[in-house]
């Protein structure tokens, strides 16, 4: 195969990246080339993204793109985190800056539209997991306190839908990011009238749902000439990130589970088609699209969020890495203090380090005192979820897991996944950390035909990628650590 050059945008709640793919004789090659930062913007109480600054970023990340290149690209396209969404007027101007999905605006927006529509009824259509910020939720939210918003709004596109749509004019929405908001009916894979009824909406605001590794459109003249690339096609990838990373999971075979490892861990098993039923709703597990008609079925958990927001906090008086702080954490005493990562005190508090602190202290425990303790409270904890999200996934779906596959930024954690693999009693292969830009460039190949499938993409990347293992150890410890777990967190 002749070297193939992409461009992928990675944007996540903390970070965006430019990657830069090579596809060349069976391997797939990432380089970074930008990175640059993203965090909410506050405007009269509440949090937004600056689309826009964020949209300058990303231009700069082509001028990158097109001078590393040296030959033309093959094609670019955006992923981004799930949920959030920018509603346009008919002119194509956006009204307003998205709300990040962590502002507090969505309070009783869930009770509120049960009131409208039933919890079992919203299950049984979308088969998504109830979190309080999800697209749905949000929109409940506008109807309630800014109706005057959505009169105006002609279309609402998801964040990377929003981005395609600024470098190519073109309105669509993409299915895996599609299918994380809430208002998708995944059974016919498109929007769900009966809930945007519900939301006194009309179908008209919601553009078509493209599959993943379909060509939306070219890039906009104004755009190439500022960039300095050329009008390539822009690929409505797996867009959402999530989707992309799993995509990219190098695995074979059926008997395995992955965790997307970041701010959130998604945990769960790729399946031919969405499981809804009155367990799965019982137990809040989600179905979301995936590559080649697949549904990620698996439980969105807080992740590498509350390490995060503690380091945040620390640094006011210690700048600490987060490897200096995991070499900290391994000295601790081990399996001392849990707390449960998906406890909505930990959502957004404004101290992370006082909030776990307060749930040891209601849960009869002694707070960790130090922030090597915190720490390893934190990551023991996690893989205790995920030691709980297993035993649900198992009885759930029936299926034979033999190995965790753990992919993004939160592989690079050895910690991490070394509880994860004693906790569990489970072989965890950690890698790649570039999960989601590596998935993005393959599906652009897949759209193009350089690839054909997603077995295809899969072996592509085992090929190209470095995968450790970590067995398990300490079998007796953990599982009476597990019994300490639920019975502290009530799970």
């Amino acid at each position: 195969m002749d070297s193939r050059l992409f461009l992928a945008f990675d944007l996540g709640a903390e970070s965006g990246r430019t990657f830069l793919g090579r596809l060349s004789e069976g391997r797939i090659r990432t380089r970074e080339l930008t990175r640059f930062p993203n965090a909410p913007t506050y405007f009269l109480g509440h949090q937004h993204w600056n689309v826009y600054g964020l949209f300058e970023e990303i231009k700069k990340g082509m001028e990158a793109g097109s001078a590393e290149a040296g030959k033309p690209l093959e094609s670019l396209a955006v992923d981004t985190w799930g949920v959030d969404f920018g509603l346009l007027a008919g002119d194509g101007t956006i009204l307003g800056l998205p709300y990040a999905y962590r502002d507090g605006r969505t309070e009783g927006a869930m009770e509120g539209f049960f009131k409208r529509m039933p919890r079992e009824d919203v299950y049984e259509r979308t088969g998504i997991q109830f979190l309080p910020f999800n697209s749905l939720f949000q929109l409940f939210a506008t109807a309630r306190d800014n109706p005057a918003l959505l009169k105006r709004a002609e279309t609402l596109l998801f964040m990377p839908d929003l981005f395609t749509f600024l470098l190519t004019g073109e309105k669509a929405s993409e299915f895996t990011i599609a299918s994380t908001s809430q208002i998708l009916n995944l059974r016919i894979r498109t929007w769900d009238e009966a809930i945007l009824s519900a939301l006194g909406l009309s179908s008209r605001i919601m553009p078509d749902v493209l599959a993943p590794g379909t060509m939306v459109g070219t890039l906009l003249p104004s755009v190439s000439v500022e960039t300095g690339l050329q009008e390539i096609p822009v690929i409505a990838t797996a867009s959402h990130d999530t989707g992309a990373a799993v995509a990219a999971i190098p695995a074979s075979g059926e008997d395995w589970a992955y965790i997307s490892s970041g701010t959130w861990s998604l945990m769960g098993v790729e399946l031919p088609s969405p499981l809804i039923t009155p367990q799965t709703l019982a137990a809040n597990f989600t179905n979301e699209g995936g590559v080649a008609g697949t549904i990620r079925f698996l439980k969105n958990i807080a992740g590498l969020w509350l390490l995060q927001q503690c380091r945040k906090e620390w640094s006011k008086s210690m700048d600490l890495s987060y490897d200096e702080l995991t070499r900290m954490a391994a000295e601790a005493a081990p399996l001392k203090v849990f707390v449960d990562p998906d406890c909505p005190d930990f959502l957004n508090p404004p101290s992370m380090s006082e909030a776990i602190r307060n749930f040891c202290l209601r849960t009869g425990q002694v707070p960790p005192p130090s922030p090597a303790e915190t720490v390893r409270c934190i990551l023991e904890s996690l893989a205790l979820k995920y030691r709980y999200t297993l035993d649900q996934v198992r009885l759930l779906t029936a299926k034979e897991v033999k190995r965790i596959h753990v992919i993004g930024g939160g592989s690079r954690n050895e910690l991490l996944c070394r509880f994860t693999a004693d906790a569990t009693h489970l072989t965890v292969l950690a890698g790649p950390a570039e999960a989601t830009a590596t998935g993005n460039i393959m599906v652009q190949a897949l759209a193009l035909g350089y690839v054909k499938t997603l077995s295809e993409i899969r072996a592509i990347v085992r090929n190209s990628v470095n995968v450790r293992a970590y067995q398990p150890t300490g079998w007796a410890d953990w599982d009476s650590a597990y019994e300490r777990f639920r019975d502290v967190t009530g799970l």
